[in-house]
């Protein structure tokens, strides 16, 4: 029997993907036609060409499976289109999950989010028993995933043996798009940050966060959460780190938040009325880092036995793949 990967071709998803392999596992990727797969080409696996917002696609992938990892998401701070998050990221988890409950699945893992946490006001760490703010979902993106998360939460509650992990700010090699996290590390190798907004987040290495879904596999309970994360760090916190592997300078200079989100207007009103790209300043990100996304992963690390392996290490391997796949300066 196959275990089935949605999100395969992806950071975190590949990275789930080489862990399963690892461990002796078949392994079934879905993936859509045209999807860029250098993330898993060579790998030993079976592909499934198939779309999450086609049904009959996801029962055919499922044929010889007794898991799943449900992994892919629309992941876009912007988009024309905003009907397209809603369907892969709600109605798709919707049809996967379905196809899983008809095919009698055994085990399912749904990669949800720790946007789908609720955040504590005075920036201390969050649980998952932290009540929820929905104020907090400043975008689409994040308002899909809550969506979906609940849609996961519903089919467990009739039955469906589905676990759900939220993992915080996963770092590693592999981030091809990049993720925006990736794109932080980014921009700091490239030079093209010369300022630092005062947020924080909750950062793991992204072979820790892929274990993490391999032991909720094997030890969570359906129908409950569990962080996937390690290290809290202020934004400023990761630069001096990014300084410390790099011998690049980190930005000293700290941004008022009103002058991001007027940037972020602007860019956004650029792209919808005249560029139809993805703004310099994604006015969801922006939103987003109002917020210090800190969190206590202890569950997971109590109960799975999450893996906490140093985040600084994770910053470097980004580091070094960037380079070495040409998104940065190979001297810096």
């Amino acid at each position: 029997m196959k275990t089935l990967v949605t999100g395969s071709t992806g950071f975190l998803g590949s990275a789930v993907v080489r862990e399963l392999l690892d461990d002796g596992r078949e392994v079934k990727a879905l993936v859509r036609k045209g999807t860029d797969t250098a993330n898993i080409n060579g790998l030993d696996l079976e592909i499934a060409y198939g779309d999450l917002r086609d049904s009959d696609s996801l029962e055919s992938a499922l044929t010889d499976c007794d898991a799943l990892f449900h992994t892919a998401a629309y992941y876009s701070l912007w988009d024309r289109d905003k009907h397209l998050i809603y369907d892969i990221n709600v109605e798709g988890t919707r049809k996967i999950l379905q196809a899983a409950q008809d095919k009698g699945l055994e085990r399912i893992v749904y990669t949800s989010t720790v946007g789908c946490i609720g955040l504590n006001k005075d920036s201390t760490p969050a649980n998952e028993n932290t009540p929820f703010d929905p104020d907090t979902l400043s975008n689409d993106y994040k308002k899909s995933k809550y969506q979906a998360e609940q849609v996961a939460l519903g089919f467990a509650r009739s039955g469906l043996p589905v676990v759900i992990v939220n993992p915080s700010t996963p770092v590693g090699p592999r981030d091809i798009k990049p993720t925006p996290t990736g794109k932080i590390v980014l921009d700091f190798l490239n030079r093209d940050m010369p300022a630092y907004l005062d947020t924080g987040l909750n950062l793991i290495d992204v072979a820790d966060c892929a274990r993490g879904h391999i032991l909720a596999e094997q030890k969570g309970v359906a129908g409950e959460r569990y962080i996937l994360g390690n290290q809290d760090m202020s934004l400023i916190e990761i630069l001096i780190t990014l300084e410390k592997i790099t011998g690049l300078k980190a930005p000293r200079v700290k941004m008022p938040f009103w002058v991001a989100l007027s940037a972020g207007w602007v860019c956004e009103m650029i792209s919808n009325h005249i560029t139809g790209k993805a703004p310099a300043v994604p006015l969801a990100g922006v939103r987003m880092a109002r917020y210090f996304m800190y969190f206590d992963a202890s569950k997971a690390v109590q109960k799975l036995g999450l893996p906490q392996n140093s985040v600084e290490n994770a910053l470097e391997q980004a580091v070094n793949w960037f380079k070495d796949h040409h998104y940065a300066p190979a001297g810096n």
